[in-house]
């Protein structure tokens, strides 16, 4: 009975414990090289790498993107790439951005994105990304920003807007 009870005090203990740890952040890294071009313009992404940004498939198929505004483009409307194979959100295992401020490539979707700045990227007028809101808001009031975002609030309009489509 004593080894019993002795046991499951290991047991819960060990399973609470594990819940307590940290969690290991997901490290990403940007690795493309100078032959390596935007898939939307073209553009060879090493000439700016604070703009640089990068899908990889579930099938490990890497796409890279000369700033936020030619991913964020690319991921609302992937069927304008139909040679790219992506049929829905499921076929996305990682989306990454890099950090405007620290060079460090950071999950898209957890990003703040300011818009309106006077930061122009090699597309053109653009959205600026970056890892912190307060980081964010104080990067939008020192150029100019009109706006900050979250990934989920960007709309096609908007990519459509600041690329001058509409």
């Amino acid at each position: 009975m004593i080894k019993l009870v002795v046991g499951m005090f290991i047991t819960i203990t060990l399973g609470f414990g594990t819940n307590l740890l940290p969690i290991a952040e997901k490290t990403y890294v940007m690795d493309f090289t100078k032959e390596t071009r935007c898939l939307v313009r073209n553009l060879h992404v090493y000439k700016d790498p604070k703009w640089v940004g990068k899908i990889v498939l579930t099938n490990g198929k890497k796409m890279f993107f000369s700033s936020p505004k030619s991913l964020i483009e690319f991921y609302l409307r992937p069927g304008k790439w139909f040679d790219i194979g992506v049929k829905s959100e499921k076929d996305f295992k990682d989306i990454i951005v890099t950090d405007y401020l620290t060079l460090k490539p950071i999950n898209a979707k957890e990003a703040f994105y300011i818009y309106g700045s006077r930061a122009i990227s090699p597309a053109g007028d653009d959205l600026v990304a970056i890892e912190n809101e307060r980081d964010a808001k104080i990067f939008s009031a020192n150029y100019s920003g009109k706006r900050v975002f979250r990934f989920n609030e960007i709309s096609d309009a908007l990519i459509r807007l600041i690329d001058g489509r509409i």
